[in-house]
């Protein structure tokens, strides 16, 4: 379960608030259901436990991983913890008791990037136009070159005085570019050396 507050929310751990050992020791039950939520910085998670049988303790990786409870970033055994998210990235909770963490006590979590005040002027640059048609190769001499139908439409000359402009350069096209010009110039050279 969630609480909103001015666009930020207050989830409980697990969906119940309940910080407790599983009844499977075997199932991960707190990071499935933290695979299903979406933390945000300025969130909090709020864990509610006996605080004279428990504790919540926030670790990093080495630690939430081998259980470790002697070096904790932080510890809550207040009974009624809320922890407030600040920073985007992981956060780790083990149990403050060894013996639970073992029995999968813990809870592993990302918290996403903050993109509410991304930067408008560093935007990537516009996509180079794509080339989806290929105009038709010219008929052999001789040959008169097939029609859709019965009558041509000429395309007319662009007007020097009405063109757009054309669009910036892509530096991305112009590496790809640069490296079909290296291949082309590799094979054609190669081809070249072997008669």
């Amino acid at each position: 379960m969630l609480l909103q507050n001015a666009n930020c929310y207050e989830f409980k751990i697990g969906g119940s608030g309940d910080w407790s050992v599983p009844m499977d020791a075997n199932a991960n039950n707190y990071n499935q259901w933290a695979e299903r939520s979406r933390f945000q910085i300025g969130d909090t998670l709020s864990f509610h436990y006996s605080a004279d049988k428990d504790s919540v303790l926030l670790v990093n990786k080495a630690d939430f991983d081998n259980c470790n409870t002697a070096s904790p970033i932080e510890k809550y055994s207040d009974g009624h913890s809320v922890v407030k998210f600040n920073h985007s990235g992981p956060y780790y909770f083990i149990s403050g008791v060894h013996d639970n963490c073992v029995k999968n006590e813990k809870l592993y979590l990302v918290v996403m990037a903050d993109r509410s005040h991304h930067n408008q002027t560093a935007s990537s640059p516009p996509p180079s136009p794509s080339v989806d048609e290929v105009p038709p190769s010219p008929a052999p001499s001789g040959e008169e070159a097939p029609s859709d139908s019965g009558e041509t439409n000429p395309t007319p000359a662009p007007s020097q005085e009405s063109s757009p402009p054309s669009p910036p350069k892509n530096g991305a096209s112009s590496t790809v570019m640069s490296f079909v010009g290296s291949a082309v110039a590799f094979v054609g050279s190669s081809i070249l050396l072997g008669f």
